[in-house]
């Protein structure tokens, strides 16, 4: 039984990752070079264990791929603008302090509809910034259709999800390393 469950649970999680068009990921990869060709960042924002993936993927940007890239996990940072203007507008506030233009706003939430990160949708798009969505459960979730990239994962747990965003981020930054030659 035991056996049963993890060769199920990592079945399934296999299929999700396999699920997206390569083509996608080939586009954001793509976009992750040209943003920062053009002077950009990439900025990675989450709540949870997506704040997590958006560390542990910014470090990989920076050392791997060497791409210029930055989240907003500092607690001073999540604190002090979640106390002057609501939980739901902290994002959106460090976005208008520290984004630019030429920025990707890679926005991560596995349900699509955390308003902490739907306002930083809003506030990147007013500044023109380029936006990745990283999303699941509902399709028509309202990020999804925020986005100019939008991989979404066909599923309502939370971890399913979670790791395929993980892997599918993952998958770009290695690609840029391994071929930033070409």
């Amino acid at each position: 039984m035991t056996n049963s469950y993890f060769d199920q649970y990592f079945g399934r999680i296999a299929t999700h990752i396999r699920s997206s068009e390569t083509q996608i990921l080939a586009e954001g990869a793509k976009l992750f070079g040209d943003t920062s060709r053009a002077g950009g960042r990439i900025i990675l924002a989450g709540n949870g264990g997506s704040a997590a993936m958006a560390s542990h993927v910014t470090v990989d940007l920076l050392k791997a791929a060497k791409i210029r890239a930055i989240n907003f996990n500092e607690a001073d940072l999540i604190t002090c603008f979640a106390n002057d203007y609501g939980y739901e507008r902290w994002l959106e506030e460090a976005l208008k302090a520290y984004g630019e233009s030429a920025d990707l706003a890679v926005l991560i939430s596995s349900s699509g509809q955390s308003l902490n990160l739907l306002n930083a949708a809003k506030e990147a798009r007013r500044q023109r910034m380029k936006i990745m969505t990283l999303t699941g459960f509902d399709a028509t979730n309202p990020l999804r259709k925020m986005g100019d990239i939008n991989l979404w994962v066909d599923s309502s747990h939370y971890n399913t999800v979670e790791m395929t965003h993980h892997i599918w981020l993952l998958s770009m930054v290695d690609f840029i390393a391994e071929h930033a030659d070409q």
